[in-house]
């Protein structure tokens, strides 16, 4: 169904722990993959669901390293479940490299994989692309994604980078998916952090398209969608054991929030125009 990237720029925590949560609470068949070509963590953070209904350790070479050797020949949407792992409490996980070593052989896969991943009928994946650098591979998985996520805290330094990155990526991606914006945001200053990032993202996405207006089509669409909170105790909690406290911490609550907000823009996506129609006109993103 639908592919969501989701990423960071530098200096912004978090993607994984985001990634997790929403899968948590996500309201349709998922799959959290984890496509970091830093290396990912998963493996060392989060204990697979054994047969027997206990605990167990992901297997770190099973999964987008397995898959990768396999896509070689081809990849088919229906091979991608074979190479997945299951999390206690349900959630279906993509594991991805264990280090930045193993990505250098790999650049030729995030176009593919993003279309298999499109192709998992009925199911959304939630790709974690972690932090984003200036040129990166990755960008070919986000031309073909629904929609790419960006998450920043809402501090001076942070909000400086979001707007650096987004000023490349509305570009790179012009005529591709739009962007969107989740702050991670302290509990004690929740709304106004959202609004102030809002606020600035907005100014600067206007001076982008008025740059652009004279040399081409208009950068891709960026909305501030939401915030998600900052709460130390609930991602301690995100151990793949779901319910209890962690279904009540201001985490997984605010995940709800920024889960059906996600869904709701894909559900409202322009259909894709049928063979020999002419295209509909780029829409702005709702605000």
């Amino acid at each position: 169904m639908a592919l969501i990237a989701l990423a960071a720029d530098k200096g912004a925590p978090g993607v994984t722990t985001a990634a997790v949560a929403l899968g948590a609470v996500w309201p349709r068949p998922v799959l959290v993959a984890e496509c970091d070509q830093a290396g990912g963590d998963l493996v060392y953070r989060l204990p697979a669901a054994a047969p027997d209904d206990g605990t167990a350790m992901l297997n770190p070479a099973r999964g987008l390293l397995s898959l990768a050797a396999t896509a070689r020949r081809g990849l088919r949407p229906d091979q991608i479940a074979e190479h997945c792992q299951r999390l206690v409490g349900g959630l279906d996980v993509l594991v991805g490299i264990t280090g930045a070593e193993q990505a250098q052989g790999m650049t030729w896969l995030w176009g593919p994989l993003a279309r298999a991943f499109a192709g998992l009928d009925p199911v959304d994946v939630l790709a974690d692309c972690g932090r984003l650098g200036a040129g990166s591979p990755l960008i070919d998985l986000m031309r073909e994604a629904d929609l790419v996520v960006l998450f920043t805290r809402a501090t001076l330094e942070q909000v400086a980078h979001l707007r650096e990155r987004l000023a490349v990526l509305a570009t790179e991606l012009r005529g591709g998916p739009p962007i969107g914006v989740i702050v991670l945001a302290d509990p004690r200053d929740y709304r106004a952090s959202i609004a102030e990032v809002d606020r600035i993202v907005a100014g600067a996405h206007q001076r982008l398209r008025a740059e652009a207006s004279a040399s081409g089509p208009p950068p891709a669409p960026v909305t501030v969608l939401g915030g998600l909170a900052l709460d130390p105790k609930g991602a301690e909690l995100l151990s793949g054991q779901w319910g209890g406290r962690l279904d009540r911490s201001l985490l997984i609550r605010s995940a709800r929030e920024v889960a059906a907000t996600l869904v709701g823009r894909l559900a409202a996506r322009p259909a894709a125009p049928q063979p020999g129609a002419r295209p509909e006109p780029e829409l702005e993103g709702r605000r």
